[in-house]
């Protein structure tokens, strides 16, 4: 029998952005654990904004895992948080009550900046740097600094050990902003596996002495970028019937539902999406061929495939909760019926 270091990770109750928590138990398995073998948990819910002091129990439900490669014997438990009786959602629990569907796909691109002593990493202490242009995709040092490549190079390495679909990473258009890209089927595959990559990604930085900032403007009102989420889609209906007409259906359904997406897309929106920076105000809908002003950019290869495949909604932000994001795709795509257009037509 082997000690395994079990790392249960759950999301807290603070809003508009849950903070990841996560605590570890040591259980003695024969094996690496299936999920089926790893027990219900608990914890203070008056601490994390999701209990009262006065019945403050709740409970930690495993939903998926994953080796731990930064620790001997270690498994990360992602969690759903429930009542006592360890049946019921907890209202914070926005996992258990989202639209899934597996032949859905979902890529995530998400942006953050490295943060350090109040400002993002390579800013000076009063002012700013030279202006964008040279460090998106940059390389050398007056461009990404001596320690942002390491960081993102070893969290890649942590992703894939732990068995994350981690597509890639790139430096992005401010200094001290990188990017990191999560691909899964089913919105509760990607937006698990973007959790965890998320809180590997924190837990990392701990000791660089340096955060993450993960607000999706955090330069407030001037001329540097802020960070999104972009979110790539597809059905297996897009990928494999698409057709204009439907392509089109399809956008309307977005344009009735903008406000429906902003929601959900991770709070200080307004802030990010002005029509600068190439981002489309927060109010308003367009799409268009590779049109990163877009709300919707439509890939060429789309287009030249007879409208099937994937798009990227530009709209969601670093800050956005993945499970609430591809929920809501998955949803307006739903109220659109795959070959309903092409019978009418």
């Amino acid at each position: 029998m082997t000690k395994y270091k079990l790392e249960y990770i759950w999301l807290d109750g603070y809003t508009p952005v849950p903070n990841l928590r996560g605590k570890t138990q040591i259980k003695e398995f024969s094996a690496f654990p299936d999920l089926a073998d790893l027990p219900l948990w608990g914890f203070d819910g008056s601490s994390t904004l999701q209990a009262e002091g006065h019945s403050s129990d709740c409970v930690l439900k495993p939903v998926a895992h994953y080796p731990d490669p930064a620790r001997t014997n270690g498994v990360l438990v992602m969690c759903e948080v429930m009542m006592p009786d360890g049946k019921t959602p907890h209202v914070s629990n926005k996992r258990a009550t989202i639209l899934d569907d597996t032949g859905a796909w979902f890529g995530f691109e998400q942006e953050y900046f490295f943060y350090k002593n109040g400002r993002p990493l390579g800013f000076p202490e009063a002012g700013y740097p030279a202006p964008q242009g040279p460090y998106y995709t940059g390389v050398g040092y007056k461009n990404v600094g001596e320690i942002a490549r390491q960081i993102v190079e070893e969290h890649l390495d942590l992703c894939l050990a732990a068995g994350i679909n981690h597509e890639g990473i790139n430096a992005e258009v401010a200094k001290g902003q990188w990017e990191f890209q999560i691909f899964g089927k089913g919105s509760k595959k990607a937006a698990d596996e973007m959790w965890i990559a998320r809180y590997l990604l924190l837990r990392l930085t701990e000791k660089y002495g340096i955060d993450i900032e993960f607000h999706c403007k955090p330069l407030g009102d001037t001329d540097w970028n802020g960070s999104g989420m972009h979110a790539n889609f597809s059905t297996e209906y897009m990928r494999t019937v698409g057709g204009k007409e439907y392509f089109e259906a399809l956008m309307k359904e977005f344009d009735k539902n903008i406000q429906e997406h902003i929601a959900v897309y991770g709070p200080d929106n307004h802030m990010r999406l002005t029509g600068k920076h190439e981002t489309a105000p927060w109010n308003k809908f367009s799409y268009g061929v590779a049109d990163r002003g877009a709300s919707i950019r439509v890939p060429h290869s789309f287009v030249n495939n007879g409208y099937k495949g994937y798009l990227e909604d530009r709209r969601p932000n670093s800050q956005g909760d993945p499970y609430q994001i591809a929920s809501q795709i998955l949803k307006t795509i739903s109220a659109v019926p795959a070959g309903a257009v092409a019978k009418a037509a």
